[in-house]
Order: C-alpha cells, then structure tokens, then sequence
C-alpha cells in the first residue's frame, strides 16, 4: 500500500501543493539522461516533467523540450544552489532525482 503525503515547497516561493507518492523506488545512476553533467546530482528515466526542480533550482535543471523531462545542467557551485538542488530532490514527486552522494 502506498502512503500518500502532501508537501509544500520550501523557501520564500509561491507554495504548490503537489501530491508525493512515497514508494520503494529512487533515482538510479544507470537510467539517468545523458544531457546530465558530471557530479552530485542527475535526473533519471522516471521523470514525468512536473517542472518542479526547473522552478526550485533553475540555475541547475533544464528541460529537454524534445523528451520532456528535466536534466541537471550545471551542478551547484555555492551552499544556496546546493540548498535548493537538495530541496528539488526531496521534493521530487517520482524520485527521479539521484544524489550519488559525492
């Protein structure tokens, strides 16, 4: 059974309320879109292109108009663009945003 949570976007941002379906899945490195470039954070094949994390980090996550999704096009380079790199992962509704951690 799925446990369904609500969340609200942090930080000084209009608030959209989104619905999070908290499953077993998580992003995984091997499906990540090849437009991502190297380092921390990727986005993966279960992006459903909510621009969520385009409108959380904009300076980090593009959009791919011809596939619809999103991908990671300049990791974060200061604490502010990491805080909301982190952000647009914790708030990713599919979990398609990976953070290997590095």
């Amino acid at each position: 059974m799925k446990k369904i949570e609500m969340d609200l976007p942090l930080s000084g941002r209009a608030a959209i309320l989104h619905f999070k379906f908290k499953t077993d899945f998580m992003a995984d490195a091997a499906n990540r879109y090849p437009e991502n470039v190297p380092g921390k954070y990727y986005v993966d094949n279960q992006c459903i292109d909510c621009d969520l994390c385009r409108e959380t980090a904009p300076d980090n996550f593009k959009r791919n108009d011809d596939g619809g999704y999103s991908f990671v096009y300049k990791q974060p380079a200061s604490p502010e663009e990491e805080g909301r790199c982190k952000e647009a992962k914790e708030g990713c509704p599919v979990e398609a945003i990976g953070d290997n951690g590095a």
